[in-house]
């Protein structure tokens, strides 16, 4: 068995692009943390908004993402105050080219959240994509910084795409580690 540590190593040297210590984790501690904030709204409302959000969801995925809008918009009107459905129709209004829109509804999940849990988390890091289109680095890596705290591996991975010498020195690592693995036999 390896230590956290010896995980953390052999971690950057297969995956030369995430960061340094950079392991995935489990989602058992998500589910439940969003479960205990969607606690605080009323079970019948939060089973209607949820529906409405797993339908916007399949509409999304079939291609029918004006559907999908409205009901994202559907299920923000039963539970305004939810951060979820903010994301969901960020995604879909992007897809629609509208990436005020999406900056908007992200900027509103980023604020309910108060930028923690799943919702926080998810806000940040599709924040910080449109962010990092739109030629505003400082602004996207500061959202993935926040994201990549909550837990994002995603968010990490983007942080070292905005600093290629991180990834520059893993692979380096790797290929140390390589080469002492294999070493080449020199011939006399």
């Amino acid at each position: 068995m390896c230590t956290p540590r010896d995980s953390a190593v052999l971690h950057a040297i297969f995956n030369p692009n995430a960061p340094f210590g950079d392991i995935c984790e489990g989602e058992d501690n998500d589910a439940r943390e969003e479960a205990d904030l969607d606690s605080r709204f009323p079970a019948d409302l939060l089973e209607a908004a949820l529906a409405l959000e797993q339908s916007g969801v399949k509409a999304a995925e079939s291609g029918d993402v004006r559907t999908a809008v409205q009901k994202f918009t559907e299920a923000i009107a039963i539970l305004p105050d939810r951060p979820s459905a903010y994301n969901n129709r960020a995604q879909a209004l992007r897809l629609e080219g509208d990436e005020t829109g999406a900056l908007q509804d992200l900027n509103h999940a980023v604020e309910l959240s108060r930028g923690a849990g799943i919702a926080g988390r998810q806000a940040l890091v599709q924040r910080g994509l449109i962010l990092r289109l739109k030629g505003n680095d400082e602004a996207a890596r500061s959202d993935f910084q926040r994201a990549a705290q909550l837990g994002s591996g995603f968010a990490r991975q983007q942080l070292v795409l905005l600093n290629p010498y991180a990834a520059l020195c893993n692979r380096m690592l790797r290929d140390m580690v390589m080469k002492l693995q294999e070493p080449d036999i020199q011939e006399c």
